[in-house]
Parts: C-alpha cells; structure tokens; sequence
C-alpha cells in the first residue's frame, strides 16, 4: 500500500511537525486509509502491554487519516512514514517500542506546566496554615486523575514549603492508566527526556527531604465505588471533570459520589481545569458546583474552580 502511494503521490509526505492541507489528506486516505492501519496498531498495542490498553489515548483515537497521526509523531517513522517500516522496527527495537508506547499514553497534550493552578495552590497553603503537623495522624491527601503526577509532587513540595515533615502526610496519586502510574511513581519519562529532567530538576527538594517515601502512585478507575475505606482530608481532581474524556453528568456526578465518599469530616474536594471550546459547554463551573451540592458538600470559593467540603 505504501509502495503505491509512495509511487502516485509527490512529495510533501506526512512527516512528523508537517501540516497537513485537505489534499495531503485526501491522498493519504485514498491510498493508505486508516481503516486498514489502525486496527494493526491497536493490535499492537495490545500485544505490547500487560493489560488492556486504554486506546481512546493513543494518536489514532481522533485521528483524520494515517497523515494526521504521522504529523503528531515524533522522529520514529522515517522520512517516507511507512506504517508497515514503522511496525517492523517496534517489533525488533525495545528502545524505540518503548519511546512509541509512552508517546501514545502519555501524549504531550495532555500536560501543560509545572503550576496550573496557582490560585488554588494559594488557597491550600491558607487552608493549612491553621492545622498544625501532627506525625501521629498524617495528613492525607489524593491527586485524583494525576496524570504524569507533576501536580502531586508539587503538593508535596507546598507541604514541605509550609513546613510539613514527610512524616506528617501521605500523598496518592491515582491515574486510570498503569504508564502515568510508572510515570509518576519513578519521575520517569522516556518518551520525553526535556520534560523528565524538568519536573526532577523543579522537585529536587522532595527527593533530597525523603518525601518521596510519604508518597504512592497507583491504577485506579475513578469511576468504579473505592476498594476500600479510605479516607482523605484533600481530594484533587484537576483537568478530567468536564473535559474531553470525562463530561457526560452522569459520569461526572458517580466520579464525584465516589471522591465525595472518600472525605474525611472536614475534608475538601477541589477540581479545576483549563479546558476550552465545546467541552466545557456540556459541564460549566455553576453546573458542576450543582453536582458538588447533590453529593453532599458544601460549596466553597477557593480562587479557581469549584470546590467543595464535607462535613
């Protein structure tokens, strides 16, 4: 297939950074449509992980055309993109198999900075101010949906700032994928060495203090009643409540039953984002606000986002 489009098309082919006119994309899918190609790669996923891959992630999820998945690629799929090439070096190359399966988990857009929400970042540090440390009742906290986990080490680093000891709280942090748990858990990025050397660089402090022993990352489907009964005093859930993946209200309103029935009395629940466009129409800030009330909390302003305590 590749043969003959490399054959009837000119040049410029898809190539990872290119952008891609209506008519690249036209010669793309008439000549290698994603119809055929992607069921190949998500058999390869599959093969290639432990357990069932989450393929809604992958660049292949909304992708228009073969050409449109190649554009977001980085430098692995050769000058011409041949799928078939691309296939038969992950097959031989651990290296490379490697860089690809991160890059299709954990996708540059799904992260943006080291601080997000500093406004909500000020008002946890207010919050805490008038609890004191106490080694024998630690403090404990969730970074619900945490991602890659930049935002559970920078609330490590708030809590060190604020004078907390390592042995006076706990930090989880849960994600529905096992690559941003590995990701989280090691500070370890492959597919990214930039931003790897980022996030260690900025949270030195956490592992040069030992809180990196006060914290966890784990799998964990938000959506599902907890395991078990936990118990938190602060629940984040930042960038999923409304968004792309998350923004049906029934789905949003069971993911905050289920954080809800994790606070400890007095406990809070914040949630933020940044998202944009149509999502956000579905959830908006008032409504997600109802939600928060239907599950038992009381409504606090807490600078950005919609918060909420349990009393």
């Amino acid at each position: 297939m590749h043969a003959a489009f490399a054959t009837a098309c000119p040049p410029p082919w898809p190539a990872p950074g290119l952008y891609i006119t209506p008519e690249i994309r036209y010669q793309s899918e008439l000549w290698l449509p994603l119809a055929s190609i992607k069921p190949v790669f998500e058999r390869f996923y599959q093969a290639a992980l432990r357990y069932p891959p989450i393929l809604s992630s992958t660049p292949f999820a909304n992708a228009a055309s073969w050409a449109d998945v190649v554009s977001g690629l980085p430098l692995l799929v050769g000058p011409t993109a041949n799928p078939a090439n691309l296939l038969g070096q992950l097959m031989h190359s651990k290296e490379l198999r490697t860089t690809f399966l991160f890059h299709s988990f954990l996708p540059r857009r799904f992260y943006g900075g080291l601080i997000r929400y500093p406004q909500q970042e000020q008002f946890i540090r207010a919050r805490l101010s008038g609890r004191h440390p106490d080694q024998k009742t630690p403090l404990r906290c969730l970074d619900a949906a945490c991602g890659d986990g930049a935002a559970s080490y920078g609330l490590a680093m708030l809590l060190l700032d604020s004078g907390w000891p390592p042995d006076a709280f706990r930090i989880e942090g849960w994600t529905l994928d096992p690559l941003e748990a590995w990701a989280g858990a090691h500070a370890c990025f492959p597919h990214d060495r930039r931003r790897e050397s980022m996030l260690r660089k900025w949270c030195a402090p956490v592992f040069s203090q030992g809180a990196a022993a006060s914290m966890l990352f784990r799998q964990a489907d938000l959506a599902r009643p907890p395991e078990k009964d936990e118990k938190f005093d602060l629940i984040l859930c930042n960038g999923l409540l409304g968004g792309p993946i998350v923004n049906r209200q029934g789905d949003v309103k069971r993911i905050v039953e289920n954080l809800a029935s994790m606070l400890a009395p007095g406990g809070m629940l914040l949630a933020a984002d940044h998202f944009h466009g149509g999502w956000k129409m579905n959830i908006p800030g008032e409504t997600l606000g109802d939600v928060f009330k239907a599950c038992g909390l009381h409504n606090v302003q807490a600078g950005e986002g919609v918060s909420g305590s349990k009393f």
